[in-house]
């Protein structure tokens, strides 16, 4: 089950943990709700810094996570009927109905719905989501900064003893665990405060996307029902990310675990080791390997063949050693597995060359910036150094709209992006790459905008 991500604005909600220096806001970049994601845990998150969507590396899939029945919702449509009090109250009536057929029980229900309304805000929100667009090296600038990671360090130190446990029950490294944490609470700081079961209700009954939403209040419901967290607890962001990792209540059912043994399993509270648990055992349960580097940097040799670049290649090391691929420091590229070369900045941007563990944690989030800025935020922490090479800042990222006319313009060319969805990932860069070749560009697969203009 993977978990589905949006792009929108940014929640801050200071929860009252202290660090050396002030906290910064949660950094998740996501994926709107219909293009398709990752763990619903971020399916529509609303903490995040920005629409970084044309540095994804994986064109989604069409199609949302199956639904309460086959993908369908368990209420009736509203159709075009206006948003009402009345209408709201039937709703969740009938909504409750299909939960006790469930297994819900009716106190739970009682007390879940009590005083619950048609909440405006979250309507307005999901309608209205952000579309600003962030380069990559910006997104990092915030992700890595020096205060980010120095309360990185606080925080394993602080939780060093809680976190090697949760290592090894789990096989996740803790510096991996805590970036999580950092990009997407602030090390617990922005956890969220929208009531969880009203913000459901409301999507769900608001109708644009039913079936996913009611999904989510149900598995709500069994979480309350359960006895992990009261209703009046239950709190997150508007979109029904919650907790120290931003859990959506369906990646709670599926991967939340108690970890101090007290009998629930608590994302919200001010003890994050349930959180932190829960999100190790979501790596491990995709994959994860311990001791395998999500990615490294490398220099590229001249005259590399570019065409060499992308995920959809995969080699093992010695094919990057013999064509002189070099680690930053002048090792050689070691053997962890099938790797691939990452551009994600074109040929003049740091170069990566990227492991499984990178697929991993791209299920929690399927953005590049917020894989490598997981990655490279956990080595800063372990003590690593920055990256050593350059980005190409006087580059602005491109908007919403330019992405899809690049999409079109690319087809109409001759270089299909096989769908137009605005969204850059592997089919896009193909295109792109394709395009540069013929135009005796270096084919990088960068989409920048002036490759837009060349196109115009």
């Amino acid at each position: 089950m993977k978990i589905l991500l949006t792009i929108v604005g940014v929640i801050l909600v200071w929860a009252g943990a202290t660090f050396a220096s002030p906290p910064e806001n949660s950094l998740r970049p996501a994926m709107r709700p219909a293009t398709g994601g990752v763990i619903e845990m971020a399916a529509l998150a609303s903490q995040t810094l920005g629409d970084i969507r044309p540095v994804m590396r994986r064109d989604p899939p069409a199609v949302e996570p199956p639904a309460l029945e086959v993908g369908a919702a368990v209420t009736p449509s509203r159709g075009d009927s206006p948003i009402s009090d009345a209408g709201f109250r039937d709703w969740i009536a009938s909504f409750a109905a299909h939960a006790r057929a469930r297994g819900i029980s009716q106190a739970t229900l009682t007390r879940a719905f009590d005083g619950v309304e048609v909440n405006e805000r979250v309507i307005e929100r999901d309608r209205n989501q952000a579309e600003f667009s962030r380069t990559l090296w910006d997104y990092l600038d915030s992700a890595t900064s020096p205060a980010r990671i120095a309360n990185g360090r606080d925080a394993l130190a602080e939780w060093r003893t809680t976190l090697a446990e949760i290592e090894r029950d789990y096989g996740v490294e803790a510096e991996i665990v805590t970036a999580i944490w950092g990009l997407e609470s602030a090390y617990g700081s922005f956890r969220g405060d929208v009531p969880i079961i009203e913000a459901m209700a409301t999507l769900a009954y608001e109708g644009r996307r039913q079936a996913f939403f009611e999904t989510q209040l149900m598995a709500a419901l069994e979480i309350i029902e359960a006895g992990d967290i009261s209703p009046g607890n239950m709190r997150g962001s508007w979109a029904g990310a919650m907790g120290h990792t931003q859990f959506m209540p369906t990646s709670f059912t599926e991967h939340a675990v108690d970890h101090n043994g007290d009998g629930r399993r608590d994302i919200w509270g001010d003890y994050p080791g349930d959180a932190l648990a829960s999100t190790a055992r979501y790596l491990s349960e995709n994959g994860w390997t311990f001791g395998q580097p999500w990615g490294l940097e490398v220099v590229l040799p001249d005259g590399f063949d570019f065409a060499q670049s992308g995920e959809l290649i995969r080699e093992d090391a010695a094919h990057w050693n013999a064509m002189g691929v070099r680690l930053v420091d002048g090792g050689e590229v070691p053997e962890h597995g099938p790797s691939s070369i990452l551009l994600p900045g074109g040929h003049t941007g740091v170069a990566l060359v990227i492991y499984e563990n990178f697929q991993v944690i791209e299920t929690y989030n399927p953005a590049d910036a917020y894989v490598i800025g997981v990655g490279h935020l956990a080595d800063r922490i372990a003590g690593g150094p920055a990256f050593r090479g350059g980005w190409p800042r006087a580059d602005r990222a491109l908007t919403n709209d330019e992405r899809f006319e690049l999409q079109r313009r690319l087809t109409a060319a001759g270089f299909s992006t096989e769908r137009i969805d605005g969204i850059v990932g592997p089919l896009t860069i193909q295109a792109v790459r394709e395009y540069q070749a013929a135009e005796g560009l270096v084919p990088d697969g960068y989409a920048s905008v002036d490759l837009l203009r060349r196109l115009r």
